[in-house]
C-alpha cells in the first residue's frame, strides 16, 4: 500500500464502470494499485511484476492479443487482462508497444471487490463476450408498447357463425362475460358485433332478436396480425375510434384472438400519452398541422427515460401515417374518390418507423394500372396535396425528390415489378446509390393488397446471390468513426470538435446490413429490429449476433434521440463530450461490432471481395 496521487482517483472516477463506485470504494482500490510506465524496454518487467492484475491504460496506444488471441489496438480508456481475472485462467498475454504510455494496474483481488457491483460485473463480462452492455434495453415502463400482440393475447377468440341468431350472439356474450363477439365462416373474419352494436342497433330500435347476426355485425373491421405490437393497435384503435381489434395470424388470416381497450388500458401503467389521438380526430388541414406541430413539444416533455427514446421513433412515424391517410381523405372529399386502386407508399425512415425529428418523407404512389391522362391528373393533384401538406405537418419535403409529387415515383404494379427486376439485372454501385432506400417499404394508405402483389413478385429477384453480393459490397464501403487504435474518429469542420455523425457512420450500417440478411431469407418487413426478430434460426446469423445488433441499433437511436430532444437540433451529430464514461466505452464496443458485421457480410454473401 502506498501513497495515492490524487491523478490516479480522479482518472478512476472518469473510467467507466468505476465511475459507479463511492469515493470511498475509488480510494481504496487506488490505494491497492499501481501506475506503471509501460514501454517496449521494460514490459516484460512491468507485465510480470504486476501480472493478475486489471490493466487500463491511461495514455500510450498498444496492440494486444488476450484470450481469444484476436488482436486488438488499444489507447487511453481501454483495459486488457480482464478475460484473465474473470475466468480465473491463466491466458497468454502478448503486448506490443506503439506507443509508450501510463498504464494503471489493478490487483485481482481489487477487481474481484468491484466486480460484485452487479453492472461493474456486467461491464466487463460483456466486454470478454464481445457483446453491447444492454442492462438498459428493458429499463422503461415504455417497453409494454414493443410487446406483440401474441405475447398478450391469451385465450382464442369467441366465435359464432354468420348464420347464428342474435339472441344466440348476446347469451354467448353474457356467458363469457365477453363485451364482443367475432363472426366468421370457413376461418375466415367476416365482421365483429359488439355490446354497442346490440345497444344501438338492436335493443334502442327494438330489432327482432331472433334477426341474424349478419343484419347488424360491422363487416370487413379493422385488424391486425399477430406479429404486430401494442403500440400498432393503440394507433389503430385511436385512428378508428374503436374499443375491439381483432388480430389475425399473418399467414392464413384465421383470427387468433381479440384486443380490446381494457386489454391496453391493463398494460399501460401510467406510460406516455399519446397525440395521434388527437390527429385522428383533426377534420380538416388547419386542425391537422396545429396537431401535428405538438409532436416535438410532446416528445421533449414525455421522453425522459431511455426506454422511451426506443419508441418515439415508432410515435413518429405513425403520426406520419396517420397524416398521411388524413389529408387523402380531405382531398377526396373535395375531389372525389381514386379512379382506380392505389397504394400510397413510403420508403426509409417512415417504413422502418425510426423516423426523428430530422428526418424528410419519402413516399411514392403504386397504381393498379397505367392510368389514362384524367386519372394521372387526378394522382398528380392528390399527390402534390398530400406532399405539401406533410409539409406543413412538419414533414419536410425531400431534397432528393423522392416524394410522389415526382412523377417518376407514380407509377402501375406492372411497371414497379418490371423496374425491380432491372435492380436485380443490373445492380452497379451507381444503380445501388440510386434504389437502395426503396427497399425499405411499406404501404401506409389505400389498397395494400397492390403492395403485397409487388412484395411477393419482387420477393424470389432479391434473394438472387449476385444481388446480395453487390447489396454486401456497398453496405462494407461505410465505415465506422474508430481509429487503428480504437480512438473516435470526429467529424471535421464542425464548430463542435468532437461531433460524430451517428446515422451515417453507424446506424445506417446496420440498417443496410440487416436489410441484406433480411431480403436473403424473405423476410418483406421494413423495421429494422422487425426484421432481426424475424430471422429464422438457419439464416446464418446466430442468435447471439441478432441480439447483439439488436441492442446497438437501440443504444444508438437513444443517443441520437437524446441528442436532439436535449440540444433541439434536428440533425444526427453527437457530442461525444455529452457521454457518460460508460457510454464512451459502449459507443466504442457499439462500433467494434458493426465493423465485425460488415466484414461477416461480405464474407457470407459476396466471399470476402468487399
Amino acid at each position: 500500500m502506498h501513497v495515492v496521487p490524487p491523478q490516479v482517483t480522479d482518472f478512476l472516477k472518469q473510467s467507466g464502470p468505476f465511475d459507479m463506485l463511492d469515493s470511498e470504494q475509488l480510494h481504496a482500490i487506488a490505494r491497492h494499485s499501481h501506475i506503471i510506465y509501460l514501454a517496449a524496454e521494460n514490459q516484460e518487467e512491468m507485465l510480470t511484476r504486476h501480472k493478475n492484475s486489471l490493466y487500463l491504460i491511461q495514455s500510450g496506444q498498444f496492440s494486444v492479443k488476450d484470450c481469444d488471441g484476436a488482436l486488438k489496438h488499444l489507447s487511453d480508456g481501454d483495459y486488457f487482462g480482464y478475460a484473465a481475472l474473470l475466468d480465473n485462467v491463466s491466458y497468454k498475454l502478448d503486448v506490443t508497444i506503439d506507443s509508450p504510455g501510463l498504464v494503471l494496474c489493478i490487483p485481482k483481488e481489487w477487481f474481484d471487490k468491484a466486480t460484485s457491483h452487479p453492472r461493474i460485473n456486467q461491464f466487463f463480462n460483456a466486454a470478454k463476450d464481445d457483446v453491447l452492455q444492454h442492462d438498459a434495453v428493458t429499463d422503461s415502463n415504455s417497453m409494454w408498447l414493443h410487446k406483440p400482440l401474441f405475447e398478450i393475447i391469451q385465450t382464442p377468440p369467441i366465435t359464432i357463425s354468420q348464420t347464428g341468431s342474435i339472441q344466440s350472439a348476446a347469451a354467448l356474450m353474457r356467458q363469457k362475460r365477453i363485451s364482443s363477439v367475432l363472426i366468421i365462416e370457413h376461418d375466415q373474419l367476416l365482421g365483429i358485433v359488439t355490446d354497442r352494436d346490440l345497444r344501438n342497433r338492436v335493443v334502442a330500435v327494438g330489432l327482432n332478436m331472433q334477426l341474424t347476426v349478419k343484419q347488424i355485425m360491422t363487416e370487413n373491421p379493422a385488424y391486425l396480425t399477430k406479429n404486430k405490437t401494442l403500440f400498432d393497435a393503440v394507433c389503430l384503435m385511436n385512428e378508428k375510434s374503436i374499443n375491439h381489434l381483432p388480430v389475425l395470424d399473418e399467414m392464413t388470416k384465421i383470427p387468433v384472438g381479440m384486443i380490446t381497450a381494457t386489454d391496453i388500458f391493463k398494460q399501460q401503467r401510467n406510460n406516455v400519452l399519446f397525440v395521434i389521438s388527437d390527429i385522428s380526430k383533426a377534420n380538416n388541414l388547419y386542425e391537422l398541422t396545429r396537431c401535428s406541430w405538438q409532436l416535438p413539444h410532446y416528445f421533449a416533455s414525455s421522453a425522459k427515460r431511455p426506454g422511451d427514446f426506443d419508441i418515439v421513433g415508432t410515435v413518429l412515424s405513425q403520426a406520419t401515417d396517420v397524416m398521411t391517410r388524413k389529408l387523402i381523405t380531405f382531398f377526396q372529399q373535395q375531389n372525389g374518390e381514386a379512379p382506380m386502386p392505389y397504394s400510397w407508399l413510403v420508403y426509409g425512415s417512415q417504413a422502418r418507423e425510426d423516423q426523428t425529428m430530422g428526418s424528410d418523407q419519402d413516399n411514392a404512389l403504386l397504381l393498379a394500372d397505367e392510368p389514362n391522362e384524367e386519372q394521372a391528373a387526378y394522382f398528380e393533384k392528390m399527390a402534390k396535396y398530400v406532399c405539401l401538406g406533410l409539409g406543413k405537418c412538419g414533414i419536410k419535403l425531400c431534397d432528393g425528390n423522392i416524394m410522389a409529387s415526382n412523377p417518376k415515383l407514380r407509377m402501375s404494379l406492372q411497371a414497379a415489378i418490371e423496374q425491380s427486376k432491372g435492380w436485380v439485372r443490373q445492380p452497379t454501385p451507381a444503380a445501388m446509390l440510386s434504389f437502395n432506400i426503396f427497399l425499405d417499404v411499406r404501404s401506409a394508405a389505400g389498397d395494400p393488397s397492390l403492395f403485397s402483389r409487388l412484395q411477393e413478385e419482387r420477393k424470389t429477384g432479391f434473394q438472387q446471390s449476385m444481388f446480395l453480393a453487390a447489396l454486401a459490397r456497398q453496405a462494407n464501403e461505410g465505415s465506422v468513426p474508430l481509429s487503428m487504435f480504437q480512438k473516435f474518429v470526429y467529424v471535421k469542420d464542425k464548430k463542435v470538435k468532437d461531433s460524430i455523425d451517428l446515422k451515417h457512420t453507424a446506424i445506417a450500417i446496420i440498417n443496410n446490413l440487416v436489410r441484406i440478411h433480411a431480403l436473403a431469407n424473405g423476410i418483406t418487413i421494413p423495421s429494422t429490429v422487425g426484421r432481426l426478430n424475424a430471422l429464422p434460426d438457419n439464416s446464418g446469423v446466430s442468435s447471439e449476433d441478432i441480439k447483439n445488433l439488436r441492442d446497438i441499433w437501440l443504444f444508438l437511436n437513444r443517443l441520437r434521440w437524446r441528442h436532439q430532444l436535449h440540444n433541439k437540433v434536428q440533425d444526427n451529430f453527437i457530442r461525444v463530450s455529452d457521454l457518460s464514461s460508460i457510454e464512451k466505452h459502449q459507443l466504442k464496443a457499439s462500433f467494434q461490432a458493426i465493423h465485425r458485421a460488415q466484414q461477416t457480410a461480405v464474407l457470407k454473401y459476396s466471399g470476402g471481395i468487399g
